[in-house]
């Protein structure tokens, strides 16, 4: 959990903020759990020239415990990932899995064809793809002699 200061460049702000927050949470209470109790996975965001193409990363989650919805131009992917309970059999010392609810939206530039978006979910990775819609795509000009 401790990083030397130098070299240290988190992914983005969501990984700094987990990083801060189970550093106090360690500092506070070091038989806490350091997990938060809502989390950002990672995301990713490609296009090409038919679709976009969103990855996020959600491992340990089930396929029905994450949404997907696309309304006025808005991609939202959210879900929750329930956190481990200890049992009579075993007793967690550290716990630095992320837990509870996320949400990640997205406003995307182009016009897209809301009817056709797909989610398929494998390997901890949900991969979403939205098709551009037919208005939005680049359309080739024959350019002719006279």
């Amino acid at each position: 959990m401790v990083r030397a200061l130098t070299g240290y460049q988190p992914r983005s702000f969501a990984d700094l903020r987990r990083e801060m927050d189970g550093l106090f949470g360690a500092l506070l209470n070091s038989d806490a759990p350091s997990a938060v109790a809502s989390w950002l996975p990672a995301l990713n965001v490609a296009e090409s020239e038919t679709a976009y193409e969103v990855s996020v990363e959600i491992p340990g989650m089930e396929p029905e415990n994450v949404h997907v919805e696309f309304k006025e131009g808005v991609l939202t992917i959210s879900g929750e990932r329930q956190q481990v309970e200890e049992t009579n059999e075993k007793k967690f010392h550290r716990i630095e899995q992320s837990y509870g609810k996320f949400e990640r939206s997205l406003r995307l530039s182009a016009p897209v064809d809301e009817d056709h978006v797909t989610a398929e979910y494998q390997h901890g990775i949900l991969n979403v793809t939205v098709p551009k819609a037919v208005k939005a795509l680049p359309r080739k000009i024959e350019v002719t002699a006279k």
